[in-house]
């Protein structure tokens, strides 16, 4: 066996060693617990469950601990892997480029494929560090802590099924089984505190509303801070379950309908035909950077990957990925798309496709950067998703396996509860279109030109409060589109190609809430047109008009449904049609004349 001081030698050396060899780091996954013989891999847990694993949560709570103590100029610290999503706009590993910007790619076909070999990066992280605690521990557990850590992959918030933080994330300590025995340790999943704090070159004023926190001068990370820039857990809660059940139907409606790539892929894809794109991947994400942060990190995104439950939430985003593609194992990556925006290595304008390096991620140490291509599936990676069991069934099977546990997970039959915050009262509603013959949808188009920092799209079955701090959690609130700001992708000279951003709210939870059983076109046409509202509030809570966004375009359409006969069907959906009377003649509604891109 590897004695603990050659293992700490081996990890604390591997990058001085890779620089001074002039070699990249290679992003191989973590390939230790895969049985070389029938392909099976170990799988990323949701958090409710890996939290009871024992072994492997105290190695992940210690592992991540760790790296946030690393001096922030090691390549693999927290720091540096957490600042290759946003700022500070340099180099990492070697890879360099022109721009003053971000590597991450938002708003493009290569959103969902850069993210995987970042996740990947930061897993191997913690699994390194994971090898090294291990061995630190004394020999009766030493076996079972190190069979733990070869097989330890990162957890999963799925916000879908669990739509309120894990409780683990908003305690400040924690206590653990260590080496040295049961402690309380600062906890890692709750903030993350700079050492030092950047300065101004790499921490730029950027992303937060005018009287929002600055979160480039905060020592630590902040979710939804009050006016002393102290985290608002319970508020951050509220506002999650308020829109739980518009996030259950998104997830549910988003796998099972949309088949193509492209649309599903991110916000402002536009093949013309109108199909499916308002729902994407990238729109239900956003929601999530939104809810939590609310003006702290997470919803100013070139500072998000700082606060430790980014890689919960895009977990969970990969996750929903692999789904997809494990539901559409014929779909591929066909798709291309203009730039809009500059990240570090490309160019506004550029065409990207299947074969762009996802900079500034290695698959060797030689400098081959990873693409669409060859980071396509989890296999490469070494690991994989306990819905998702590629090594035991065809591409065939597996689709039927997959499609029968997303029913189960978010079964258009099944109910959740959706709760009053207000009253503390809940009723049980039915979710998702198979619950009935008819889907009723709000969809939101907005020019990114107009877009000066996040903001919220709130809308609701009859007018909003009046005190604008309850906007986000309403009774009568039908769910909030999250507006991201990404600045962090805009070209130094402050021009962009010109360019639309689009999202979804389903509106049938709402409506079922509210006690329309008949979600008839004859019923709910006019209900809508004289109930349907909308307000617009930034991350400060402070409300504006909508006259301040233009472009903004809100409309509602209608569609067919017919239920699935079996478990491992999905709904059938018939074409969405568009009912312009609404929306005409209210503020950011779409108007009789406007293209409705349906």
């Amino acid at each position: 066996m590897l004695s603990v001081a050659v293992l700490r030698l081996a990890c604390s050396l591997v990058i001085a060693v890779l620089a001074a060899l002039g070699n990249a780091f290679a992003i191989r996954g973590i390939q230790a617990g895969v049985n070389a013989y029938t392909g099976e891999r170990p799988l990323r847990q949701e958090f409710s469950t890996f939290k009871n694993t024992g072994p492997a949560f105290d190695l992940y709570i210690q592992a991540l601990l760790r790296s946030q103590q690393a001096d922030q100029r090691q390549l693999l610290s927290y720091y540096e892997v957490a600042g290759v999503h946003g700022v500070p706009f340099r180099a990492w590993d070697g890879v360099t480029g022109k721009n003053w910007a971000a590597y991450c790619p938002h708003g493009s076909v290569l959103f969902p494929t850069w993210h995987r070999p970042y996740m990947a990066l930061y897993e191997q992280v913690i699994w390194l560090n994971a090898q090294w605690i291990a061995a630190k521990y004394p020999a009766p557990q030493r076996a079972q802590y190190r069979a733990a850590a070869l097989t330890l992959r990162i957890p999963y918030w799925d916000w879908s099924v669990n739509p309120t933080m894990p409780p683990e994330v908003n305690q400040p300590t924690i206590y653990i089984k260590a080496p040295n025995g049961t402690i309380n340790v600062p906890n890692p999943l709750y903030t993350y505190t700079f050492h030092p704090l950047p300065s101004s070159d790499d921490f730029p004023p950027i992303g937060s509303p005018p009287n929002g926190p600055k979160v480039w001068s905060l020592q630590s990370t902040v979710r939804y801070p009050d006016g002393n820039n102290q985290s608002q857990p319970d508020l951050i809660n509220r506002q999650l379950q308020a829109n739980g059940a518009a996030l259950h139907s998104m997830t549910y409606t988003l796998l099972t309908q949309q088949p193509d790539y492209g649309p599903f892929s991110n916000t402002r894809y536009n093949d013309g035909s109108g199909v499916g794109r308002y729902n994407n991947i990238e729109n239900i994400h956003n929601a999530i950077h939104m809810l939590v942060g609310n003006g702290g990190h997470m919803s100013n995104i070139p500072y998000s990957s700082f606060d430790p439950i980014f890689w919960l939430h895009h977990a969970n985003t990969d996750r929903l990925f692999a789904l997809w593609q494990a539901v559409y194992p014929e779909s591929n990556f066909t798709s291309s798309q203009v730039s809009a925006y500059d990240t570090l290595t490309i160019d506004a304008g550029q065409t990207e496709d299947i074969n762009t390096p996802l900079a500034p991620f290695h698959s060797d140490d030689s400098g081959t950067l990873w693409t669409s291509a060859t980071s396509w599936t989890t296999k490469e990676f070494g690991y994989s998703y306990p819905e998702i069991k590629d090594w035991a069934f065809n591409s065939s099977q597996l689709s039927s396996n997959v499609k029968t546990r997303l029913n189960a997970l978010y079964n258009p039959t099944k109910t959740i509860s959706k709760r009053s915050v207000s009253a503390d009262t809940s009723s049980s509603i039915g979710l998702s279109p198979n619950a009935m013959n008819i889907q009723w949808l709000a969809k939101i188009r907005i020019s990114k030109s107009d877009i000066a920092s996040p903001f919220f799209v709130h809308l609701y079955l009859g007018q909003a409060p009046a005190d604008p701090n309850s906007w986000s959690f309403a009774p009568n609130l039908i769910a909030s589109h999250s507006v991201i700001d990404t600045s962090m992708l805009n070209p130094a000279s402050g021009q962009a190609i010109p360019t639309t951003l689009y999202g979804q709210i389903p509106l049938n939870p709402a409506l079922l809430a509210a006690g329309n059983s008949n979600l008839s076109s004859s019923k709910m046409v006019p209900l809508l047109k004289s109930q349907l509202s909308w307000r617009l509030q930034r991350t400060d809570d402070v409300p504006f008009d909508v006259g301040e966004v233009p472009s903004l375009k809100v409309h509602v359409v209608g569609q067919q449904v017919k239920a699935r006969v079996r478990e491992d069907e999905f709904p059938e959906y018939g074409k969405a049609q568009v009912y312009r009377e609404v929306t005409s003649g209210k503020a950011g509604g779409l108007q009789d004349g406007d293209d409705d891109l349906e």
